[in-house]
């Protein structure tokens, strides 16, 4: 193409004939240098990046991060010089099976979530060493594959669970998991991570490459009180686990509530070639689809008639005051600290969205005061995609800003806030909203059906009190964590890094 644009400033007497040929070659002869990002490289930087040539190795954002490195107060280690190991576990094929015959097997993507739980399962059969991939206490994360460079710490939540291989295990020489965990997730510790990534389609890093890695390496009272900040910052999310795992422990015991797979459900007639079960005409409430008919649903239902007080909707007075949908719009973003702090439902479960964005204020004031901002204690629950994600909003997202594909209800007060979000993110009732789900490429549910989810009051109201009481507890030791990771981030930056 290049070849081409030249032949045209060459060759005037064919200029316009080969413009009508090659549209393209023309456009492209135009450009200016200002057009482009483009700078210079050594060849003795070329050298000691291992002779690499891809241009993001040697990014200008990655440049300027390593000399603020070079330039910091204190002297620096290749990264591996302050871990024993750092490895992956071998490829496999996996078998994958239902959850009662499988192990919970998770994906790097949940990863970064405060609670994740198992999408898929995989069978002991499956040819592999399954120890080879369980986690270990205190060893640092990071995802090599795909999406570079989210990282966390295995605590008492991610202790011994499967993650696949795309995941880099980082085994600290000491106990220093906090500080690496802070130093890799600040911006100039990430910048330089993402500068040896490599791959055309699917970005990859290898643990080879944390040698390329600076860490500064400050006193050992810097290093300590950064640690500890971090450490304490996760043991309060591992805490907030374990009252969410009693709340719904509790929900399940006030409505007789069995594990979803021995709910006894209607079984499917085996008479035809295919799984089919009848509808009443009267049942069919307008839709024709199949999924919305399951019998699952049906079987959730007759079973909060018998245990409940009364099964209403979220849609009444009484749980919520209002559900939001917010429409479609064209995004107008900012530089960080000029607008709202703005996030998608890929991010909802975790403590702090990662990828965030900025939304003007001065474009979207009325709709964000309307529509997008959120408050503590609302339940959010994503309606595009991926359908059924529900979290309760903590306080450290107040007056922050979600997506469209985001559906907001606003409890009818806090005395009921953290008994819907409990149960909603229950089985059941992640099979009661994605019953509603419509759509032949994208799933969507919208916010009326949102109000039309049956919704249990308990018999027992003073355990609907505890189990919202609490919900909202651990709701605030998530805020606890997020204050403390943040305050880790603030000495990293000022005492370390900028030092």
């Amino acid at each position: 193409m290049v070849t081409a644009a030249l032949a045209l400033k060459n060759n005037d007497s064919s200029k316009c004939e080969k413009q009508q040929k090659f549209p393209i070659a023309a456009h492209y002869a135009e450009l200016s240098q200002e057009d482009i990002k483009w700078w210079t490289v050594s060849l003795v930087d070329i050298i000691n990046a291992n002779k690499r040539l891809e241009a993001a190795v040697f990014d200008v954002a990655g440049k300027h991060a390593r000399e603020v490195i070079a330039n910091s107060k204190w002297d620096s280690l290749p990264l591996p010089k302050m871990i024993d190991k750092a490895y992956y576990p071998g490829r496999f094929k996996r078998i994958y099976s239902a959850s009662i015959n499988g192990v919970p097997f998770y994906l790097p993507s949940q990863m970064t979530d405060i609670y994740p739980k198992p999408d898929k399962y995989i069978l002991a059969l499956t040819k592999c060493d399954i120890s080879e991939f369980r986690l270990k206490f205190g060893d640092v994360l990071l995802t090599r594959s795909g999406t570079i460079g989210s990282v966390t710490i295995v605590t008492k939540t991610l202790e011994n669970t499967v993650f696949s291989d795309d995941v880099i295990r980082i085994t600290p020489n000491g106990n220093i998991s906090g500080y690496i965990y802070a130093y890799l997730r600040s911006h100039v510790g990430n910048t330089i991570l993402q500068t040896n990534r490599y791959g055309a389609v699917v970005k990859h890093i290898e643990p080879a490459h944390l040698a390329e890695i600076p860490i500064p390496t400050p006193p050992d009272d810097i290093k300590a009180k950064i640690n500890s900040l971090i450490l304490c910052s996760f043991a309060l999310r591992d805490e907030s686990n374990d009252l969410i795992d009693k709340a719904t422990f509790l929900l399940m015991e006030s409505l007789r509530l069995p594990p979803i797979q021995e709910l006894p459900v209607l079984r499917f007639d085996n008479s035809a070639e295919v799984n089919n079960y009848s509808v009443k005409l009267s049942d069919l409430s307008g839709r024709l689809d199949g999924s919305y008919h399951v019998p699952i649903v049906e079987a959730i239902a007759e079973h909060l008639h018998k245990y409940a007080a009364e099964v209403t909707t979220v849609g009444d007075s009484r749980i919520s005051k209002e559900i939001i949908l917010p429409g479609r719009f064209k995004r107008v973003y900012v530089e960080e600290g000029q607008g709202r702090v703005f996030f998608g439902g890929k991010q909802l479960y975790e403590l702090d969205p990662s990828n965030k964005k900025y939304l003007s204020l001065v474009h979207h004031a009325d709709r964000i005061k309307k529509q997008l901002e959120l408050s503590e204690n609302m339940t959010l629950i994503t309606c595009s995609g991926t359908i059924g994600k529900v979290t309760l909003v903590p306080r450290h997202w107040e007056q922050w800003t979600a997506n469209q594909h985001i559906i907001r209800v606003v409890p009818a007060s806090d005395n009921i806030a953290g008994y819907i979000s409990i149960f909603l993110a229950s089985d059941y009732g992640y099979n009661l909203i994605t019953r509603f789900t419509y759509g032949s490429v994208v799933d969507e549910i919208d916010d009326r059906h949102v109000s039309q989810i049956p919704f249990p009051i308990l018999k027992d109201s003073d355990a609907q009190t505890e189990i919202n009481r609490i919900a909202l507890e651990a709701n605030e030791l998530r805020y606890k964590a997020y204050q403390l990771e943040q305050e880790a981030m603030k000495i990293l930056d000022s005492e370390v890094i900028y030092a």
